[in-house]
């Protein structure tokens, strides 16, 4: 593709990477075929070469009006265009610094830039979300019904959180926001899982939230505050032998994985965010590695009938491009797997994507829980807070976070 970039673009930064990430597509348009709002919507700029055309004319110095925006907003950033593409168009990448440059070059209307504000000054700190959530919890019998499902619900927290053994090997596990507060079994469930085979696992001092966010709704200095926090508070741990930092929120590790581009300019931070980039893990890459047969649960010796139906989060599967990992591990473990047809179409979650694109996002939640269901699976699983709880908000079936059935 041919660029002639502006020349408020050229006096950024960024502008070398955003010509060099637009140049490598070359049209063919074999992303529209795995973009989901694409397949819903049949419309050229509601898939990422539409996308990738309107944020070229934009930083050619092309008027940008509402059209733009609309469209914009309504990308997933599943990424199942990355994985589709042969030129290896860094789609994401380009999405972030396009939505970035789009905010500076149009104000966006007073009552969204609001809702976004509030969204990141809520969710992301967990002592507001805990206190909103048990007012809205209260509140629900008088929400309208059609809203009400919407309203996560939180999980049983176990009794005691498991103690585990000193180790020789130590690795951070990140804590999360919503995730804490929503499901703290998960990364209890972490703490056994890791401590099984030889690995203590330290909960850090971090910022309530990775930035993700805040970065995907360009309330840039908030994710960069976030970030940055982040950032000086784990090094430490790594100086001090710790061997990765561990996520089990696929849309957390992906951002952390990521710190590396969001700060390749600054001059403070560049080296950091990318040692931190390098360090961090899913929690499927460090079982991966490991001995299974020291996490074979004692139920699984005698039954190896349980059906799992895997949704994997594009944040996991397109994102940190691990797709099949997950599966390997439950089957190497005794699980049944469920088979689900167009796997890698996003649930629809997408961060706040659920609240901001309602219809869109039902209609995608409706299409991969029957694609889910239809298996006849005991229990759905899933590696994301997001996928977990938008799933739950209409399934018949369970839906855990994978590493639950670990334990």
């Amino acid at each position: 593709m041919q660029t002639q970039l502006a020349d408020f673009i050229k006096s950024k930064p960024e502008h070398v990477e955003l010509d060099t990430i637009l140049r490598a597509c070359v049209h063919c348009g074999f992303c529209n075929a795995t973009c989901p709002t694409y397949q819903v919507l049949g419309d050229e700029l509601d898939g990422p070469r539409g996308r990738i055309y309107l944020i070229k004319q934009m930083l050619e110095g092309q008027a940008v009006t509402e059209h733009t925006r609309r469209h914009l907003d309504r990308c997933l950033t599943c990424r199942a265009c990355e994985t589709t593409c042969p030129s290896g168009v860094r789609y994401g990448r380009l999405l972030d610094l396009g939505r970035e440059t789009l905010e500076q070059r149009l104000e966006r209307p007073f009552i969204d830039k609001l809702i976004r504000r509030l969204m990141v000054a809520v969710l992301t700190h967990r002592k507001r979300f805990s206190l909103a959530l048990a007012m809205v919890q209260l509140l629900k019998p008088v929400i309208p019904q059609r809203w009400q499902n919407k309203i996560p619900t939180i999980d049983r927290p176990l009794l005691s959180w498991p103690k585990a053994q000193p180790r020789n090997r130590k690795m951070l596990l990140l804590d999360g926001c919503v995730q804490s507060t929503l499901a703290p079994t998960i990364n209890a469930a972490t703490v056994a899982v890791l401590d099984k085979i030889g690995i203590t696992a330290i909960i850090p001092r971090q910022e309530d939230c990775c930035g993700a966010l805040a970065h995907h709704l360009t309330v840039n200095k908030q994710s960069l505050k976030q970030i940055k926090y982040n950032i000086d508070s784990w090094l430490p741990y790594l100086e001090q032998g710790v061997e990765a930092i561990v996520s089990t929120a696929s849309g957390c590790g992906v951002m952390i994985k990521e710190y590396k581009d969001v700060l390749q300019y600054d001059a403070d931070y560049a080296d950091k965010a990318a040692r931190i980039s390098a360090a961090t893990r899913d929690i499927s890459e460090v079982l991966s590695a490991e001995d299974l047969s020291l996490l074979m649960p004692d139920k699984l010796v005698t039954d190896k009938s349980v059906i799992v139906a895997f949704q994997s989060p594009c944040t996991l599967q397109h994102g940190q491009q691990l797709s099949g990992v997950v599966e390997s591990i439950l089957q190497k473990l005794g699980f049944t797997l469920a088979p689900v047809n167009d796997a890698h179409l996003c649930c629809g979650s997408a961060g706040v994507y659920s609240v901001l694109q309602a219809t869109l996002s039902g209609r995608l939640l409706s299409d991969k829980l029957s694609a889910l269901q239809a298996g006849q699976p005991d229990v759905i699983a899933t590696a994301n807070i997001g996928c977990l709880k938008h799933l739950q908000s209409a399934s018949s079936t369970p839906v855990v976070h994978w590493l639950q059935l670990l334990v």
